[in-house]
């Protein structure tokens, strides 16, 4: 509704959020009530073109029309999350959703992908959306939440028919049904659209290339910021900056908040704090990727010697690392189980801190399922995980599909052995104390094996310390 101009109202609209504090508005004169709607050039609607990654989204969506015949099927893109009063974080759409409709970076807050199940079998599908305001109506001027007078321009229900290739209609005819299934509601559409991300499709591979390489971009900018970095007193949040500016740049945005971890902080597996200093003679763990439009992300560690050279004892740990990241890499082939990738990385790590004297029993003993583990003091977490459109892709797959499945063409993952001896563990001699390294790459598989999709980004150590010559100096 809209009101009057009393000095004590506002105008506002019913679909405006009910927390809103309206106590600082300033009202809206009458004279302002008369004439907003007028004057206005008309919009040109045009028709774009569909986009490349329409077709692809269709095949996902025939997939899941055939496993859910006769259901009816909701997949929402979310909504924002509210940051702090009235500020809101940046939105991003619902992965599954992204998946199933193409819509990526410029999808729309509110947004359902509705499967409506055909009596002769499969579905109708719809995407239902807030088309843009009329001008004559308040939301356009007073809505602060979705009129275009605050946020810009909204697409129409025609264009975004064209381009993503699906029926479109307002989200105000949308209704819910008392039997639908809803992603994150329903246990068995949430594990199906999980699963079904296991296996990439060609767009999909392109697309993790394209992150890969944007973040191979930001890793250079940070070297080549490293003097600068040293001198801010907290250059981890410098690091984190730059690379965000990055990310911004070429994508959408960072994949996940980025670890810009130096010194003893490296030995922590999600510092993102990053308010220390980098310290010439440390060692800084970055693990940074970034999300590019199609919301497909990258996802890479690498470990800087600050000073541009390896202590002999950091060289050492460095490439153990390494080492256990080749093991596993040589270890990952289609029919595998995908479990066997760590393993091939454990069987290094508990290899080399057993010859270093830091394990109470044999690397052998170490490596016992039931008895053993001792090495995991060191490194505690796994060695690879499914990457896309998440950072941690197909989080809700079953452990069969998963953990214990079968390395396929066309998965995607990574592989991030690590060392981390925290600064007061006793158990280790003080020359490792305080030293953190992590190796990550993401990993393609093909039919021929597996494809190091960020080989170019420097991993040996020295080709770690040219790389920090070249760029730095």
């Amino acid at each position: 509704m809209s009101t009057s101009g009393d000095s004590d109202t506002i105008a506002q609209t019913e679909t405006e959020k009910p927390t809103t504090n309206v106590n600082r508005r300033q009202p809206y004169g009458q004279g302002f009530l008369d004439t907003i709607s007028t004057g206005w050039a008309e919009r040109p609607e045009s028709t774009p073109p569909q986009r490349e990654q329409a077709s692809f989204a269709a095949q996902r969506r025939a997939a899941v029309s055939a496993a859910f015949p006769g259901k009816r099927l909701v997949v929402p893109a979310g909504d924002y999350k509210q940051r702090s009063n009235d500020t809101d974080y940046p939105f991003r759409a619902h992965s599954a959703f992204t998946h199933l409709t193409g819509w990526a970076s410029d999808s729309e807050p509110g947004a359902m992908l509705v499967f409506e199940p055909r009596a002769e079998g499969g579905h109708d599908v719809t995407l239902y959306f807030r088309e843009r305001a009329d001008r004559t109506t308040p939301e356009f001027y007073s809505n602060a939440s979705i009129g275009e007078f605050w946020i810009g321009p909204r697409p129409a229900l025609g264009g975004v028919s064209a381009d993503l290739g699906l029926a479109t209609l307002h989200i105000d005819t949308f209704e819910a049904g008392d039997d639908d299934l809803v992603v994150d509601d329903d246990e068995e559409l949430t594990r199906f659209v999980s699963e079904l991300r296991l296996v990439k499709d060609a767009y999909e591979i392109a697309q993790m290339q394209l992150a890969v390489d944007v973040t191979a971009r930001g890793f250079d900018d940070i070297v080549s910021n490293l003097p600068g970095i040293v001198e801010h007193p907290r250059g981890e949040r410098v690091v984190e900056g730059v690379f965000h500016q990055r990310a911004r740049n070429d994508g959408n945005a960072v994949g996940y908040d980025t670890i810009a971890a130096s010194g003893p902080h490296a030995c922590y597996l999600h510092w993102t704090r990053n308010d220390g200093a980098v310290v010439p003679g440390d060692l800084i763990l970055i693990d940074a990727g970034v999300e590019v439009d199609s919301l497909y992300t990258a996802d890479i560690t690498r470990t800087l010697p600050v000073s541009g050279t390896f202590t002999d004892i950091q060289r050492r740990v460095y490439e153990t690392v390494r080492e256990a990241a080749d093991a596993a890499f040589a270890a990952a082939r289609p029919g595998v189980k995908f479990r066997t990738v760590h393993e091939a990385a454990m069987q290094i790590i508990a290899t080399r801190v057993a010859e270093w004297g830091l394990l109470p029993v044999t690397a052998d003993e170490a490596l016992d399922a039931d008895k053993g583990g001792h090495h995991r003091r060191y490194m505690v977490h796994g060695t690879s995980h499914h990457l896309g459109i998440d950072v941690h892709d197909c989080a809700q797959a079953r452990r069969e599909m998963y953990y214990d499945g079968i390395l396929e063409p066309g998965m995607v993952f990574t592989i991030e052995p690590g060392l981390y001896f925290q600064i007061d563990d006793i158990t280790v001699p003080q020359e490792y104390r305080g030293i953190g390294v992590r190796i990550e790459d993401d990993i393609l598989m093909t039919a021929d094996g597996p494809v190091n999709l960020s080989a170019g980004i420097p991993r040996t150590a020295d080709e770690v310390e040219a790389w920090i010559s070249r760029l730095s100096a």
